[in-house]
């Protein structure tokens, strides 16, 4: 009997300092971290959606750390410590069967586009494996005054009525629109990349063109230092403008046809990629779903190739920008 109690009491002393050495130790140190610059604590509204998150599993799939890794530049810089101060225990996962969450709110700043991607993922990302959240949302005859409906996809919408959001998924949305790193130095603008590296992409949900279009040859002098603008287009703009380049009717505009792709002057194209866009009237229809900007994820040679694969792709046909062009439409922007 003693040496069962010998047993039982050594393997639960070393089970209790391997606790203490991985958790208990490592969380003391990290509740001491402060904020980093710019970290803010969460709303009400939005810790309500952490609360969300938690409940419906979503650390399971999805994780809230980027590596300093040249395969994870395409979900931000790397996470630091005071990231993560007003946020415990964190949520930083282990699985990535879909993407890094820690940017999102900046990569993907629609709530539009978050509320269909709940209800349906395939409605915006044809290739997701993620379960749909219909749950979170109610289907009713007419929306109540001052709730906008989810412009959910003919091919799934409910057949009756209109899909509005729970509170829940107006709380969910919230969290993950707050999920934003801010900028750490200097040189945290240009660092922020969100390039896909041809040897070591990650399993992100934009899936690969598979378009019949094949984007143009670039011309060297136009080609010269640009990386390849199709991974960069599937990663930051297939989600929602579309593989083909089709968009969403009355949702997310297309790309294809569309006449500042095809303008030979490339100022308008520029100015939206880098500073984004709401709430516009692109050749006569509207759209109030809200484009991200994406000056300060991308470089300027990033930003040129994903512009020239656009003006390339679905048979656009419009001359190529160079990275000193977008450099030059960027300080234009800041004063």
């Amino acid at each position: 009997m003693s040496r069962l109690l010998l047993i039982a009491g050594g393997s639960t002393l070393l089970y209790a300092v391997i606790a203490t050495i991985m958790g208990v130790l490592p969380g003391i140190e990290l509740s001491q971290v402060p904020p980093g610059p710019g970290v803010e604590p969460l709303t009400e509204l939005q810790a309500q959606g952490r609360d969300v998150y938690v409940a419906n599993g979503c650390s399971y799939c999805h994780t809230q750390q980027v590596r300093p890794l040249p395969a994870d530049r395409v979900f931000g810089r790397p996470s630091a410590a005071g990231d993560f101060a007003f946020q415990t225990p964190e949520l930083l996962g282990s699985e990535r069967n879909g993407p890094d969450l820690s940017n999102v709110g900046a990569r993907q700043s629609s709530a539009i586009w978050q509320y269909m991607h709940l209800y349906q993922p395939r409605a915006v990302v044809p290739e997701s494996i993620m379960p749909s959240f219909k749950f979170l949302f109610k289907v009713v005859d007419t929306a109540p005054p001052g709730v906008t409906p989810v412009p959910v996809p003919p091919a799934y919408a409910p057949t009756h009525g209109v899909v509005i959001p729970t509170p829940e998924a107006k709380a969910l949305v919230a969290y993950l629109l707050s999920l934003k790193q801010p900028p750490l130095g200097e040189n945290a603008t240009a660092g922020v990349h969100a390039a896909v590296m041809h040897e070591a992409a990650p399993a992100v949900e934009p899936v690969a063109d598979r378009a019949p279009a094949v984007a143009k040859a670039t011309p060297a002098s136009a080609a010269e230092a640009l990386p390849d603008g199709k991974p960069l287009f599937s990663a930051n703009c297939a989600a929602c403008h579309g593989a083909g380049g089709a968009g969403i009717p009355g949702v997310f505009p297309p790309l294809k046809g569309n006449s500042a792709v095809n303008d030979a002057d490339p100022t308008k194209h520029i100015t939206v990629v880098l500073g984004g866009l709401k709430g516009a009237t692109i050749d006569g229809a509207k759209y109030a779903a809200q484009m991200p900007a994406f000056g300060s994820l991308l470089s300027d040679a990033e930003i040129a190739a994903i512009i020239n694969y656009e003006r390339s792709a679905w048979g656009n046909d419009a001359p190529h920008v160079t990275a000193q062009q977008v450099a030059d439409q960027r300080a234009k922007l800041k004063q």
